[in-house]
């Protein structure tokens, strides 16, 4: 057995059985990739070779990006925007049949796009949510499955950290700006997929709706929320014109986000302490992953594992749409017990090259990757938003599961469509020259 083999062995064996002994990710990812360099490599050159990977892994400047918008999330979390745009939200849509369901995604929708923090969408918009649902009638195991699959939204639709650590992990195929242009038809189509299914639920269970708002009501609303949704325009915005790059971008959302919060009066100058402490706290798990990611992924470089891996499915498998629909089937497993910054990281080098041999865009397969990671977010047994999102809704994961499953059979079927129609998430880049 040549020793390729062997390290290849020993990397996913160490990995999955630390991963199956509870080790957390970050330290998994680091030992299995240590041990796997010092088969290869002399021990203490090894140890050092990894060591000297991790530092130069996050020497990056787009990276700057993730801690900027991580205190911006903390900064609206804490600002009081979830509240108005709720209120905007129910203003706009709240009248439908069952529109309390279509609120609640679109708020989280809207939330998560700003903070672009799944988390934070589905603490801050269930904890709201769930109680003026269940006073309406809607069962509380119900409005955390709509929670639940609505706040991954705004991971695809920008600015999200998940497409930043993409851009980081393609090696430059494919650039923030075009990633974050291509995620708003993509994530748009899913929050509207998961209102179909939510009318279909409130016509079934005859959920009342809500009163009609007047035209002044609605106007008031949206002043309330406009400079709220104001942030995804210069945020994305001056991206795309090229006023400054994502991570100067990152800098302005923290700054507008500090100014919003001290103008609604939510935020004190006697928060912020704790609010940079939970911001660099989340920035440091994030942080670490990526640096043990880079590691592995030097090593999958290293031992050619990508083009071992395109080698074997395309000769393995002629029919290309197969061999994605393959990929699409691993990643759903892979989210179902990996969170989704390690697995973007470590399966990008590998299906990467694959997928761009075959004639896939890069940026294309961004955003078909992070869908796929966000259902496995719903989903047991690791799955960080179902257990956010039964906790803030106060009912069991056993008890969201049934409810849950209709809005994750039409994100999977989405996901089918996105993969095999380019054009949902080219077709903006494009007009943008991007």
């Amino acid at each position: 057995m040549s020793i390729e083999i062997i390290s290849i062995l020993v990397l996913f064996i160490s990995f999955f059985a630390l991963l199956a002994y509870g080790v957390p990710v970050a330290f998994c990812i680091g030992i299995s990739t240590s041990l796997t360099i010092a088969i290869n490599i002399a021990f203490l050159p090894g140890i050092t070779t990894v060591a000297q990977r991790m530092t130069t892994g996050i020497d990056s400047f787009a990276l700057l990006a993730i801690p900027f918008f991580v205190l911006a999330g903390e900064l609206m979390n804490r600002g009081g925007i979830a509240n108005r745009l709720i209120k905007f939200a129910k203003s706009l849509i709240g009248g439908l049949p069952g529109g309390l369901a279509y609120v609640n995604i679109l708020a989280a929708m809207l939330f998560g796009a700003i903070s672009g923090s799944a988390v934070a969408a589905a603490s801050a918009i269930g904890s709201i949510m769930t109680d003026r649902m269940e006073d309406e009638g809607y069962p509380r195991q119900f409005s955390a499955a709509l929670n639940i699959t609505s706040s991954t939204t705004g991971l695809l639709i920008p600015p999200s950290n998940v497409l930043i650590v993409y851009a980081l992990a393609s090696g430059g195929a494919a650039s923030v700006a075009a990633l974050f242009i291509a995620g708003y038809l993509p994530g748009i189509i899913v929050g509207v997929t998961l209102m179909l299914v939510a009318a279909y639920q409130a016509r079934k269970y005859k959920f009342e709706k809500s009163e009609r708002t007047s035209i002044s009501r609605f106007f008031t609303d949206f002043r309330r929320a406009f400079f709220s949704l104001l942030l995804l325009v210069v945020v994305v915005g001056g991206i795309v014109a090229g006023v400054f790059t994502a991570t100067e971008a990152a800098a302005v959302a923290v700054l507008y986000s500090l100014i919003l919060g001290f103008s609604y009066k939510t935020i004190t100058i006697k928060d912020l302490p704790q609010i940079l402490l939970d911001s660099a706290k989340t920035t440091a798990v994030v942080m670490f992953l990526i640096c043990t990611s880079m590691a592995m992924s030097w090593l999958f470089s290293f031992q050619s594992l990508p083009q071992l891996m395109t080698g074997f499915l395309v000769d393995t498998v002629s029919n290309k749409f197969l061999i994605f629909l393959l990929i699409n089937l691993t990643l759903l497993i892979v989210g179902t017990f990996m969170d989704i910054t390690p697995a973007v990281l470590i399966f990008t080098p590998i299906f990467l090259p694959v997928v761009t041999s075959l004639g896939m865009d890069p940026v294309h397969f961004g955003i078909v990757m992070v869908l796929n990671l966000c259902i496995g977010l719903c989903t047991p047994p690791v799955g960080t938003i179902l257990f956010v999102g039964s906790g803030v809704a106060k009912v069991s994961v056993s008890q969201v599961i049934k409810p849950l499953i209709p809005f994750i059979l039409a994100m999977v079927g989405l996901l089918f469509v996105i993969t095999f129609f380019e054009g949902l998430s080219l077709w903006l880049p494009r007009i943008f020259g991007l």
